[in-house]
């Protein structure tokens, strides 16, 4: 059996299927872990919707910023934004058992037989494992709770900036969403800094990217993400980038989890067209 971890698809089944192809994926014996955003800005985000619900429990994929826009826009408490592709998935008769689904998807799954953790963004440099996999639960309890309405309502914003074990209510469940959908830079001193989104190099000054904030809790993890398209090749801190920026006209990404680590990376050169200037 193979393990294979795949970065941000955003609706771009046809790239997916090619990249399938390309690593030999099995579907009655191989595993599929995906980094979140399946949907949105690319062609066919109803295609990848359907094709990774109906592999069932051969796949893990955990939420990103694009599946809670969608989740929010589908509940009332957002709008659709100029370049979102989520009309079809909107209008489909199967809407409703898609979204549920969707809906109870995890923001972290975790394998300590094969040594990785799996998250769309990051993790905030005072989450260790047991905190973040603490937080991540109570994030889907609420996405999957009567009022889920109501918490997507409350979702959106940039505060509060840092860490604290008593933040409660709303404020605690937007840093939660933030860290685990929108992360990649920190401050010094560990406050979320959310609005910069470029390549490292290009940050204002007292910014780290998230993996490299001095004393993280999380260091001695194998940490695989997507959602930052412009990070480039970074081959330490033990953090796996799998964005690739398929959407954008760049490439969709694969990584092989099990073996010995040969060959393990494997890709394919997308047909995106849309502009990277947003999340």
């Amino acid at each position: 059996m193979a393990v294979f971890a795949v970065g941000d698809i955003q609706g771009c089944h046809d790239d997916l299927m090619r990249l399938l192809e390309r690593v030999h994926f099995d579907d009655s014996d191989d595993r599929l872990w995906f980094a979140g955003d399946l949907v949105n800005r690319g062609p066919d985000s109803l295609g990848v919707l359907r094709f990774v619900k109906g592999l069932g429990d051969k796949a893990v994929s955990v939420l990103g910023n694009h599946d809670l826009h969608l989740l929010a826009v589908a509940a009332g408490a957002a709008k659709l934004r100029k370049h979102d592709t989520l009309d079809p998935i909107l209008e489909t008769p199967d809407r409703d058992e898609l979204l549920d689904w969707l809906r109870h998807r995890p923001l972290l799954h975790h394998d300590a037989a094969l040594g990785f953790t799996l998250v769309h963004a990051g993790l905030p440099p005072q989450w260790d494992l047991a905190q973040a996999q603490a937080c991540a639960h109570e994030l889907e309890q609420a996405l999957r709770g009567p009022g889920h309405a109501g918490f997507f309502r409350q979702m959106y914003g940039d505060e509060p900036r840092r860490w604290r074990a008593d933040l409660q209510g709303a404020e605690r469940l937007r840093f939660i969403v933030n860290c685990f959908t929108r992360l990649r830079y920190c401050s010094a001193a560990g406050d979320l800094e959310l609005k910069h989104k470029g390549a490292p190099g290009t940050q204002p000054a007292g910014c780290l990217p998230w993996f490299e904030v001095p004393g993280r809790a999380s260091a001695a993890l194998h940490l695989l993400f997507g959602h930052w398209s412009t990070l480039g090749d970074i081959s330490s801190h033990n953090i796996y980038p799998l964005d690739t920026g398929c959407v954008w006209g760049g490439r969709l990404t694969a990584l092989r989890l099990d073996g010995d680590g040969s060959d393990s990376w494997y890709c394919v050169d997308c047909q995106g067209s849309q502009s990277p200037d947003g999340d």
